[in-house]
């Protein structure tokens, strides 16, 4: 896949060795969420507060790699947030979610991860893709 293919080149540019990415689902339409805006952070010391990591969007096929550097990725604990209200007031929806977050571990850091969401406007999944 392309820049050409990125539907918010800014924030999204696909290369093909991210070790974290993801991709949002319509369930209404069947079709990916384009342009779904996320936040990727990280739990730190001391006080454990959140640290954001990157935004970005998903492009036009719904994924989004999230790109940290190496150093940047290190065991702990991660959360993606997903303005999944946005999103649906663009369609023309009322969303019951304004957001949607999950929070995960990272324990082998150069593992790939994948983590799909699939979404509605009263309803969410989440999964651990392989």
């Amino acid at each position: 896949m392309g820049l050409d293919n990125c539907w918010g080149q800014r924030f999204c540019v696909l290369a093909p060795s991210s070790s974290l990415a993801t991709q949002v689902l319509n369930t209404v339409t069947g079709q990916p969420a384009r342009g779904l805006a996320l936040h990727l952070s990280r739990l730190e010391d001391p006080g454990l507060q959140w640290m954001e990591l990157m935004k970005s969007s998903t492009n036009v096929d719904g994924h989004c790699p999230l790109f940290l550097a190496p150093e940047q990725v290190k065991a702990g604990t991660y959360r993606l947030h997903f303005d999944t209200g946005p999103y649906w007031q663009q369609l023309g929806y009322t969303s019951f979610y304004p957001y949607v977050e999950v929070v995960f571990t990272v324990t082998e850091q150069t593992r790939k991860r994948h983590i799909p969401l699939l979404i509605s406007p009263f309803s969410y999944t989440i999964s651990k893709g392989s």
